[in-house]
């Protein structure tokens, strides 16, 4: 292993250039200052050495003048330079940085009485050890030895005496050039971390935070080789942690747990609450997913533990039976749960996600974007018409620049502006980006009735009526969205829209049902009738192509150049919008309201909107009524409120453009859901 290098405070070269002007050269050492043990470290380049300037002990200044380097605090804190368009700037040596790992220590988080030590790789500038202090950059996460992270799936590689050799991702070949740790964390109960996960419980966000508290002075850590304390006296104790999926869930988690020295959160298609991500309304999305999450994710793992009982134990603590939001779940209720909970989060948070994402359902952002605003949280939001896809990979020229400026001005106090600028960003249609103040955007809820001869339109309440359909246990969604005489499910439409229609939010059905199965269930959904070019459902909405681009630099085998990918884009007779499953307990009538899962979209003039209403949906959610039950809705207590805006007074009279079964093509299909995972 490497050594841990101790602070030697060499910022006298610094004020000395400030105040003299005379520019150190590459690979000089201050009078007094100790050499590293690194042969890098404490080498100036001459990026450096022309353009830093340095500020004396003192109160926090502004950071940022065009060509020179930040510091807020004590003499030492972080050193950056600024480009002349206002970014930290690419100077530090990459090829050259300190590459180490700690063992964190944690608390005992799988019961076997032994405290856990939770594995981070680290990789920082070396010219800046014992000079000055920076933030930290961090993904956290449970893939870094079973699955690999990203669009191509990379793992952490090592050398032969342990130190990291291939941080996956371009985080830190494009953040460490520019004055930033890169912190790369194994959750408990995966890669060389200790522990067993417990499907987003305590065990793996604590787990996390120990490394941010380690970070900011309020945890331990050793050498994993030497078993030696290690302090992290080389950052400014100023973390924003990042990631997709199951790492954006663990940022959230984290934020939610209030963790001082968390500055910023980027969570892009991550879980809020792991309830809605696993099911839906009492509907599990498949048996069993948390036994096989938990042992998905721990495969690989480089210190054997047997998490067998753990893992039974929650298993079936999630009581698949009931489907029930049980203690189990609020343990892992990110927004309002009794152990994390956004009246906790201090740190600011970035959105991200696609509003076709069918991995992570759209509700774990929209609901926590509102649980956030509640609490007055910092938020930024951005939304894509992909699926469970990175912007890094969709948008990658954009994203980048997005988010070097947010972690510039979050984590180093550079004024660039960004939180001026409007905070939202939506892509409604294909490569159509909208940008607001605030979000949902809309100008009122519409509420529409289904009627008896298959209508759908705006007014109040009509005659009282039953219609009914025949559950098909084999039956799904795309079976029930076409045209023709279907008895297994419910169809209504509009007329056609006279003008463009904004969809913001989710849209909601309230209905009363009459059933006679013993466990019933009900499935509903929002159709986009009109041929229109979309990006397609199949693939997340994306293709990757052969060719790379670069953002970073690299050395060895850790390169910054990753393939390409575009928009799947293609012409299709209908889009589903949304759908939302609920379980219904006990034969006989109730009534209750099914919301949707959550979108922003521009549905043009032209259009019709369609209400399908069915019992099973195969492969979307388990099947508890495998029989061939009557249901029946009453429609005059039966409505579909839509979050709009744009006019919507009335439907122009058309003929129906819900396509037969012989006309709809491939492509305007849902994508058959297998078991998943939030990758």
């Amino acid at each position: 292993m490497r050594v841990h290098h101790v602070r030697a405070k060499r910022v006298a070269a610094l004020v000395v250039s400030a105040l003299t002007g005379l520019a150190l050269t590459a690979g000089t050492l201050p009078a007094g200052a100790a050499p590293s043990t690194d042969a890098t470290a404490g080498a100036v380049p001459p990026a450096v050495a022309e353009r830093v300037a340095a500020v004396e002990p003192g109160p926090a200044v502004e950071a940022g003048s065009e060509g020179e380097a930040g510091s807020e605090g004590e003499a030492g804190e972080n050193a950056y330079v600024l480009g002349d368009d206002g970014a930290t700037e690419a100077v530090y040596d990459y090829a050259g940085a300190i590459r180490e790992s700690v063992s964190v220590i944690a608390p005992d988080l799988d019961g076997d009485g032994d405290l856990e030590e939770i594995r981070a790789d680290i990789i920082r500038p070396a010219e800046l050890d014992g000079v000055a202090e920076v933030p930290v950059v961090m993904d956290a996460s449970p893939y870094y030895a079973c699955c690999g992270r990203g669009n191509e799936s990379e793992l952490k590689q090592y050398d032969e005496t342990g130190d990291p050799t291939l941080f996956p991702l371009f985080y830190d070949n494009y953040f460490v050039p520019r004055g930033y740790a890169y912190v790369a964390v194994d959750m408990a109960g995966t890669g060389w971390s200790t522990g067993c996960t417990d499907h987003g419980g305590r065990s793996d966000v604590l787990s996390v935070k120990a490394v941010v508290d380690w970070l900011n002075g309020n945890a331990s850590a050793v050498d994993p080789a030497t078993g030696e304390p290690v302090v992290a006296d080389w950052t400014t104790g100023k973390t924003g942690m990042l990631g997709k999926s199951y790492d954006g869930t663990l940022a959230n988690g984290v934020a939610a747990t209030g963790a001082e020295g968390l500055e910023t959160i980027v969570p892009i298609g991550a879980i809020s609450s792991w309830y809605d991500y696993d099911r839906a309304q009492g509907l599990p999305f498949s048996a069993n997913y948390p036994r096989f999450l938990m042992s998905y994710v721990a495969r690989n793992r480089h210190v054997p533990t047997d998490c067998a009982s753990i893992t039974e134990a929650l298993n079936a603590a999630a009581d698949d039976a009931s489907g029930a939001h049980n203690s189990f779940w609020d343990e892992r209720d990110y927004r309002s749960g009794p152990v994390f909970d956004a009246s906790q989060v201090t740190a600011s948070v970035f959105v991200v996600h696609g509003a076709q994402d069918t991995n992570v359902d759209t509700p774990n952002f929209s609901r926590w974007w509102t649980a956030l605003g509640e609490q007055g949280v910092e938020r930024k939001l951005w939304l894509t018409r992909l699926g469970h896809v990175d912007p890094f990979d969709s948008d990658r020229a954009e994203w980048v620049e997005t988010l070097h400026r947010w972690f510039d001005h979050e984590l180093l106090g550079v004024d660039n502006g960004i939180t001026d600028e409007p905070a939202v960003r939506v892509e409604v249609a294909p490569n159509e980006v909208v940008t607001s103040d605030t979000w949902p955007v809309t100008d009122r809820t519409a509420r529409l009735r289904p009627g008896a001869d298959g209508s759908l339109a705006l007014g109040a309440r009509g005659r009282a009526a039953d219609v009914g359909w025949v559950n098909a246990p084999g039956q799904n969604f795309n079976a029930a969205l076409t045209a023709g005489a279907n008895p297994n499910r419910l169809l209504f439409r509009t007329g056609t829209l006279t003008s463009d229609l904004r969809l913001s939010g989710a849209a909601a059905v309230t209905t009363t049902v009459t059933h006679g199965a013993p466990t019933g269930q009900i499935t509903v959904g929002l159709v986009d009738y009109g041929v229109l070019d979309r990006v397609l459902a199949a693939g997340d909405g994306a293709t990757t192509l052969d060719t790379e681009s670069c953002y970073g630099e690299s050395a060895g085998i850790d390169d910054a150049c990753y393939r390409d990918v575009i928009r799947n884009i293609g012409s299709t007779e209908l889009q589903v919008l949304g759908r939302g499953w609920a379980r219904l307990d006990g034969a006989g009538t109730q009534t209750l309201t099914v919301e949707m899962q959550t979108n922003d979209v521009v549905v043009p003039a032209g259009h019709q909107l369609g209400l399908v209403i069915m019992g099973t949906d195969r492969g979307a959610t388990v099947t508890v009524d495998r029989a061939a039950t009557q249901y029946s809705i009453d429609l005059r207590r039966t409505s579909l409120r839509l979050p709009v805006s744009g006019p919507m007074a009335s439907f122009a009279p058309a003929r129906s453009l819900v396509p037969s079964v012989n006309e709809v093509s491939r492509e305007s299909l849902l994508p058959e859901r297998s078991v998943i995972v939030p990758r």
